[in-house]
């Protein structure tokens, strides 16, 4: 998230970290303060110049099954470790660290899938405010005293929208509760481990630095994603990287203004490569849109696409933000990537999400749920299943819903950018604002859900039971017996 210039008088320096492996000979880089920043003497930004690209391939044959949230946390878990490494060790680390304790106002800090970086952050004594890319994981809840509640908030990695049934509120309940206990189980021991090999004893654990966060820029906003009880630490900033749209080339302007039935948009990201399609998936795909009366606006890598019908138009980059503007866009065909698919609910455009991996699957649900999106699956892309979703999202009805989210997603006290840089500065300014932190943060979880209260009600009741049924037996014992009359012959 870019949060821009910061406009505050009193600052005299800003720090953002980020934990990016450079796997590929990135260089850390660092940038100086923006002028606008009165007083500011550094702003300091930590950042690599590598890109991961993805085929097709690797995700065919793939199911959401039960084991899946695993495998992708098992993932994260090793890329987590790599990145805190690679930042740990890094140039632009070395000359942040040079700076006395207290030189910095406020540290902006990614959480996500490792917490190393907070032992930087304790280091220099300076507040932390954290940016969340993504919906919040399953261990983000404890840190900001917010509760999890799994009959309704659906883990990130199951991708569930906020209507189960019992079946999958049984199964998010495992995958939530078991996913938060392998964070504190691996992760958090392997980032102790790298602060401690980086600066010695004496850094307490992140378990516990994790509970000075000041607070956390959350990207989603309860139009796209739903309510959820949040703490007054919490902020929702989604859209933050949303700008006004800008003037199309003459090309794409003639395009989009001349096609009589609107113009559909596909693209599936930076990093997943629509040319790795394989054929029999791609030449459906083009079949279904050859039967379409719309345009087809399709972000595709090469020069040339095979088999490709009068109506589709391949371009290697979009102008993805200025062409959703474009009131004739009638469907945006996205894998369900956050950013790319903000920038479709704002601009009020129905959604065809064909989720490929990550938080996708929970985005596309969300939006499902709310009646202006179809899902895709993947796994059965072919020429029917590809005309059958195009159609229904074609469905009027999918408009309305999508300018009825766009409207509240819009219509804010303020910017998402200006609410962001608000509460970099109140943090700045407070010290790490100490009022927002509720007292939550410092309780285990089996009191703050009073299961300990719980417990005693019921060892009570328990009591009592056990002790009526002891004088129930008491008193039939006490009974007198009644004496038979014998006979006598």
């Amino acid at each position: 998230m870019d949060l821009g210039p910061l406009s505050a008088s009193s600052y005299q320096s800003l720090s953002v970290l980020s934990p990016d492996p450079a796997r590929s000979g990135g260089k850390w880089s660092q940038r100086g303060c923006h002028q606008s920043v009165s007083g500011c003497t550094a702003t300091t930004w930590l950042h690599s110049n590598f890109s991961i690209t993805l085929d097709f391939n690797i995700f065919e044959g793939r199911r959401l099954s039960f084991l899946l949230p695993y495998v992708d946390f098992s993932y994260l878990y090793a890329y987590g470790n790599d990145a805190c490494r690679e930042t740990l060790y890094s140039d632009g680390l070395e000359q942040v660290l040079k700076h006395p304790p207290g030189y910095y106002d406020v540290i902006l800090m990614e959480h996500f899938n490792t917490d190393c970086l907070m032992g930087v952050a304790y280091k220099l004594k300076a507040p932390v405010v954290a940016l969340c890319s993504s919906a919040m994981m399953p261990w983000h809840y404890e840190r900001v005293g917010a509760p999890l509640i799994p009959s309704y908030i659906s883990a990130l990695f199951l991708g569930q929208s906020q209507q189960m049934d019992f079946g999958a509120r049984l199964g998010n309940w495992v995958a939530t509760h078991s996913l938060n206990l392998l964070y504190k189980l691996w992760c958090v021991p392997a980032a102790d481990e790298l602060l401690l090999q980086r600066f010695g004893p004496g850094i307490p654990s992140t378990a516990e630095l994790v509970k000075n966060t000041s607070l956390i820029l959350l990207n989603q906003h309860f139009s796209l994603s739903g309510p959820k009880p949040l703490p007054p630490n919490v902020i929702e900033v989604g859209g933050v990287h949303v700008r006004k749209p800008k003037p199309l080339s003459s090309q794409l302007q003639q395009l989009l203004d001349n096609a009589e039935h609107g113009v559909i948009v596909i693209s599936w990201g930076s990093q997943l490569k629509a040319h790795s399609l394989n054929s029999e998936k791609r030449d459906g795909l083009l079949r279904a849109l050859a039967r379409l009366k719309q345009q087809v606006i399709w972000k595709w890598e090469n020069e040339t696409l095979p088999n490709q019908p009068s109506n589709v138009h391949i371009m290697k980059w979009l102008p993805q933000r200025d062409i959703l503007g474009h009131p004739n866009v009638r469907i945006f065909f996205t894998h369900g990537g956050l950013l790319g698919l903000t920038e479709g609910v704002s601009s009020g455009v129905p959604i065809v999400g064909m989720p490929i991996c990550g938080d996708q699957f929970l985005n596309i649900a969300s939006l499902v749920e709310r009646g202006n999106a179809v899902k895709l699956d993947f796994a059965t892309l072919s020429e029917e299943t590809v005309f059958e979703a195009l159609s229904l999202a074609l469905n009027p009805e999918y408009k309305l819903n999508a300018q009825r989210i766009a409207t509240a997603y819009n219509n804010r006290p303020q910017p998402p950018l200006d609410t962001a840089v608000w509460w970099v500065e109140h943090v700045a300014e407070t010290r790490g604002a100490p009022l927002l932190q509720p007292s939550a943060v410092h309780l285990s979880r089996f009191v703050y859900y009073s299961l300990d209260v719980y417990s005693a009600i019921a060892g009570v009741l328990l009591i009592i039971l056990i002790s009526f049924v002891a004088l129930w037996r008491l008193c039939c014992r006490s009974k007198p017996k009644r004496k038979q009359k014998s006979k006598r012959n």
